[in-house]
């Protein structure tokens, strides 16, 4: 048992309700729980309980001891005068010196309910309540998964805020930063973070005719020219670097370049090559991002491919068969997602532009689902991704929900434990 599964078993009366009594005897009718308080103070507000002849309204709080009160030192804090009840799950005996009616409910809870979230707190699965997945309603999978794309959209414009904020608001300068993360993807993000911050957007807009001179830049900046090379070209980067890291005396990164257990299409000295070419053939990204209309127009702006050395080589001085280092369409997809509609979507918000905003959710809508493990793990239990909505909300559930044992606050949990309370 936790305070918050009790707090849960409150809010929507997942108790027997019938012949309710105090811990000192009187009967107790509960007319409305209370709302749900996520802020300072007690559990509930705005609770209506009927105590013995009298309506009562005010807040409710719980705690799993009656001694909880004292504990927690509630007798002191103003913002506990208003408590009509105290929830309990076990009455110690040590109850708050104050007059406050108590309500216990471990007798009164289905023990099923309490088997089931104990499994899925202990429950070393990927998804906790795997097994039950099938079982919740079409209608309710739906209705939950509109509402974590919403989040995760939400959560998403909050980033980008975070973003203009450390950068003066300049939206170029947070459209390059984000773009040069999503190139890293998750495993040589924080690299390519790095990277972004240690050089200006202006320094690169400076130097976006001379397609060798940004390779310069983003791999000696990402450490990628460090060592003694053969092949004349990654030599000439390595001189290139020299002069421009002098010049502007730039600062090297600290976080390395990852290579392990990654297909070299996905190496980093790839992804910074392509990402030079994008610089090289779009930059300014923000301001053509933003007036692109369809998908398909945002498509080919990111549809790139990395110059002539890369086309037989996926690290320096190695050669390879040769092939052209195209940005591949689920990687565009990943752009599409992470950095061009979240970014637009917030200037649309922050604007008070809704033309913008519902640009942004249309391309989330427009765009092919991602596969990757998150998917596939729901996909095995038969919950599919048709579009990038859908996999955007699955991708939300596993790392906010499942992820943290959040099943009290997920719908799909909700609903599995509705039907075992009796």
């Amino acid at each position: 048992m936790t305070e918050r599964l009790l707090q849960f078993i409150w809010q929507f009366q997942y108790f027997n309700a019938n012949g309710l009594y105090t811990t000192t005897g009187e009967p107790v009718q509960v007319l409305y729980p209370g709302n749900f308080n996520t802020r300072q103070g007690p559990d509930f507000l705005e609770a209506r309980v009927r105590i013995g002849e009298i309506l009562w309204v005010g807040s409710v709080e719980a705690h799993l001891l009656s001694s909880g009160w004292i504990k927690h030192r509630h007798q002191r804090d103003p913002h506990y005068n208003n408590v009509i009840l105290h929830v309990v799950w076990t009455d110690d005996g040590r109850r708050p010196f104050c007059d406050i009616p108590a309500l216990m409910l471990q007798d009164r809870t289905a023990k099923l309910l309490l088997y089931q979230y104990e499994r899925w707190m202990n429950s070393r699965a990927v998804i906790p309540c795997a097994g039950y997945l099938k079982t919740v309603e079409t209608i309710k999978w739906t209705a939950w998964k509109e509402r974590l794309l919403v989040e995760r959209i939400q959560r998403k414009h909050e980033l980008v805020c975070q973003y203009l904020r450390q950068n003066n608001f300049h939206w170029e300068e947070t459209c390059w930063r984000m773009l040069a993360g999503s190139f890293g993807l998750s495993v040589n993000a924080e690299a390519f973070e790095e990277m972004a911050r240690s050089i200006p957007f202006p320094l690169l807009a400076r130097h976006k005719d001379r397609l060798c001179q940004l390779e310069a830049l983003l791999l000696g900046q990402a450490g990628a020219l460090k060592g003694y090379f053969s092949d004349e070209y990654p030599i000439m980067l390595q001189r290139e670097y020299r002069f421009l890291r002098r010049k502007y005396a730039l600062a090297g990164i600290n976080t390395p370049l990852c290579f392990l257990r990654m297909r070299p299409m996905g190496f980093p000295t790839i992804r910074l090559a392509q990402l030079a070419m994008l610089i090289h053939r779009s930059a300014p990204f923000f301001a053509r991002i933003k007036e692109s209309e369809g998908i398909g127009e945002l498509r080919q702006l990111f549809r790139v491919t990395a110059g002539d050395y890369w086309h037989c080589h996926y690290v320096m001085d190695k050669a390879s068969a040769c092939r052209p280092k195209n940005l591949g369409r689920q990687m565009i997809n990943n752009i599409i997602l992470n950095t061009a509609a979240p970014i637009v979507f917030a200037y649309g918000h922050l604007h008070r532009e809704q033309a913008y905003m519902e640009k942004a959710i249309d391309w989330i809508w427009q765009a092919e689902a991602e596969k990757n493990a998150i998917t596939r793990s729901f996909a095995v239990l038969g919950i599919q991704a048709h579009r990038a909505a859908d996999s955007q909300a699955l991708i939300e559930l596993k790392t906010r929900y499942c992820d943290q044992r959040k099943c009290l606050d997920c719908a799909v949990g909700h609903s599995i434990l509705k039907r075992s309370r009796s």
